[in-house]
């Protein structure tokens, strides 16, 4: 399925973002769909209302290779910070550069930072989201990782709100694994938090605190976190 789909991409490279954006929404509608009637998975997404009207930082739990998926399910037209490794994947990282993602050097500290930065505020500015993984890489089910400041940086720069989104899909798609446990996904995206006036450490913990308090309440896993 991912072929094809990446080929076209590709093919599109041309095109607008919400053109090639709305390819991906259509990728992520099948995947689903195969997710429940091959492995009896459901997704319920919870706060649509709480997406603004405007471009945002989307702050992402990382646990599953499902919430690449759900990127395009829930959150507006946007952009992905990921790793360029990924980028050197050939076609599915042909198509990641067609889709605009900012591909970043993890290792290279402050000149990563100034990546996120300049192209994270001219995607803004295009009235693309910029999405991102603040754990930085996925964490097991059970916990919820430090996060880093690049998101919350870019928000403050760009005077741009955060929207943090959790979901429990590492409890039904674990990353890692082939085997995929029955049962139902739930994603729920939070209140856009103000960035005006903080810091981005403010912005963190209180990102951080409600994916941990979200977490405790959609996922079992999560009742006695170990981070």
């Amino acid at each position: 399925m991912l072929l094809p789909y990446s080929v076209a991409v590709v093919l599109l490279i041309r095109a607008s973002p919400r053109v090639i954006y709305s390819l991906g929404s259509s990728y992520a509608t099948v995947m689903n769909r195969l997710l429940k009637v091959l492995c009896d998975i459901d997704v319920e997404v919870e706060g649509r209302e709480n997406l603004p009207n405007v471009p945002c930082v989307a702050l992402i739990k990382h646990s599953s290779p499902w919430e690449t998926l759900a990127l395009f399910l829930v959150i507006p037209p946007s952009v992905i910070v990921l790793k360029r490794e990924l980028m050197w994947i050939p076609i599915f990282g042909w198509a990641l550069a067609s889709l605009r993602s900012i591909a970043i050097n993890r290792k290279a500290g402050r000149s990563a930072m100034g990546q996120i930065l300049v192209q994270g505020k001219n995607r803004l500015q295009e009235g693309l989201w910029v999405n991102i993984f603040p754990e930085g890489t996925r964490v097991p089910k059970g916990q919820v990782g430090r996060f880093g400041i690049g998101g919350a940086v870019l928000a403050c720069e760009a005077r741009a709100r955060i929207v943090p989104v959790a979901h429990n899909a590492g409890d039904h798609w674990p990353s890692g694994k082939l085997k995929k446990i029955p049962g139902k996904i739930t994603l729920r995206i939070g209140p856009a938090i103000d960035t005006s006036g903080k810091t981005p450490e403010q912005i963190n913990i209180e990102a951080r605190t409600w994916m941990v308090d979200t977490m405790k309440e959609i996922s079992p896993a999560h009742h006695n976190p170990t981070t």
